[in-house]
């Protein structure tokens, strides 16, 4: 198992230091450098010319470069007129392959591709190694149950033609494919997993209409109508018997949450449910008008950002003061998770509730487990700048659809109860569009209850 992980770093490694350029990326190794090693000689050994090997490093040609002990530099493909390969190098090259792949036997092996922008050049890079990070760590824990995979990854920057990389011999072997992340590159993926039986996963927010048409693909991203249509479904199930709605304005000409907000209002009033409206900076004494102590307050805000959610929560504090009686509960915003850690308590005052597809609980032992085995394998933390947790959602991603593929095989429709997996993070349940592809439909309201807990509560 220890040489196993070294073998997922490794893997790693050479997906966060791919270079994006204009087409996709493969190489055949990637090499650390030995004390008193040089370009001519690690050229030599791999039976490539020194210019392959300085256009793979493009660091190299700088003025003043120096080849040290423990760097990584990339390996590429002998090109026609190289020098070729001894017998000892390509057991090398042989050895290389295997430790690149989470390999198996030849049967009942579930082939994973990953087609996304592996590279260190910007945020979406970075976002998508952390991303296969957590692919690799779900892959690993499946071997150790029995359920063998062979993986194969591709760095596609957003300015690649993806079929070039559909274009590599293994591409059209695989059972199931993780990409792409930008819009232009869906269709030309599509038509090949379409043509090639291959199962196609969009793992993130996307701007396409294939999966209508595509019987291929799961779509894991839910559209803004869809989702703002379920919370205020949600909403009334929750609210409209039992509590009175006061919506408060905070001035907030930016906010992302208007059409939520006015469609949440539009359907009140088509259902004859009154609801006041007050803001955040009118006099204490009006805004305490418009709360009752007869039954339970539910307050929603025109603004998703944090420092208006703490101008509110500073009002609602003082408010409480003088009337103690009052019950608020607050309906917010997939936003307020990345606001949880300092703004916890006040969740739990104020018995927030917040619609979502998914919930990152840092505290359960399942995921302190998984975020202390990728610090083990990766030496480093996953970044704390994203909610949800990037190598999270490739964990959960991998394990719900490798294992389904397991189960089902070609028929796997992409259920929740196809698949035995408890997800640490996302739910997945998907719903066929018409007779295209399927699109997640799984939504949640995870509430912050008065006595310190939460409450997941699914739709």
């Amino acid at each position: 198992m220890k040489h196993y992980f070294k073998y997922i770093v490794l893997l790693f490694v050479l997906a966060f230091a791919v270079r994006a350029a204009a087409q996709t990326t493969i190489w055949r190794d990637i090499h650390k450098v030995k004390k008193k090693e040089t370009i001519f000689g690690i050229a030599k050994d791999y039976g490539i010319s020194i210019q392959a090997l300085l256009d793979a490093n493009p660091e190299m040609k700088k003025e003043g470069y120096e080849l040290k002990k423990g760097t990584w530099i990339f390996v590429p493909f002998a090109k026609k007129g190289d020098k070729k390969s001894e017998t000892k190098q390509v057991e090398k090259v042989a050895t290389t392959v295997a430790k690149n792949t989470i390999a198996a036997p030849a049967t009942n092996v579930i082939r994973v591709g990953v087609m996304l922008p592996l590279h260190n050049l910007d945020g979406d890079g970075k976002r998508m190694v952390e991303y296969y990070r957590g692919i690799l760590l779900a892959l690993n824990q499946m071997k150790a149950e029995g359920i063998t995979t062979d993986i194969h990854a591709w760095n596609v920057p957003k300015e690649a033609d993806i079929r070039t990389t559909l274009l590599e011999k293994n591409a059209a072997e695989l059972d199931i494919i993780f990409g792409p992340l930008y819009s232009n590159q869906v269709k030309p993926l599509g038509d090949f997993c379409l043509k090639n039986g291959i199962k196609m996963v969009i793992p993130f927010s996307i701007e396409s209409k294939e999966v209508e048409t595509n019987p291929n693909i799961f779509q894991v991203y839910q559209d803004d109508n869809r989702l703002n249509n379920k919370a205020i479904a949600c909403f009334f199930e929750r609210f409209q018997k039992s509590h009175h709605p006061v919506f408060i304005d905070c001035n907030d000409a930016n906010s992302q949450v208007a059409i939520f907000t006015s469609g949440l209002r539009k359907q009140l009033e088509l259902a004859n449910i009154k609801y006041d409206l007050t803001n955040v900076n009118s006099t204490q004494a009006d805004f305490v008008k418009h709360f009752t102590a007869s039954q339970p307050n539910v307050v929603v805000i025109n603004s998703e950002k944090s420092p208006q959610l703490n101008r509110v929560f500073a009002k609602l504090d003082s408010l409480r003061r003088t009337n103690p009686g009052i019950a608020i509960s607050i309906y917010g915003y997939n936003p307020w998770f990345i606001y949880q850690d300092y703004n916890l308590s006040n969740y739990f005052k104020y018995s927030v509730y917040v619609p979502s597809t998914y919930y990152y609980n840092k505290a359960a032992k399942r995921t302190e487990a998984l975020e202390k085995l990728y610090i083990e394998t990766y030496g480093e933390a996953m970044s704390n700048t994203y909610i949800p947790r990037f190598a999270i959602v490739g964990y959960d991603q991998a394990q719900f659809f490798v294992r389904g593929l397991k189960s089902k095989g070609k028929n796997f429709k992409g259920m929740g109860n196809e698949v035995k997996y408890i997800p640490l993070q996302t739910r997945y349940n998907f719903e066929r569009i018409g007779q295209g592809g399927y699109v997640n439909n799984h939504f949640q309201l995870i509430h912050f209850k008065v006595d310190q807990t939460l409450e997941n509560l699914v739709y």
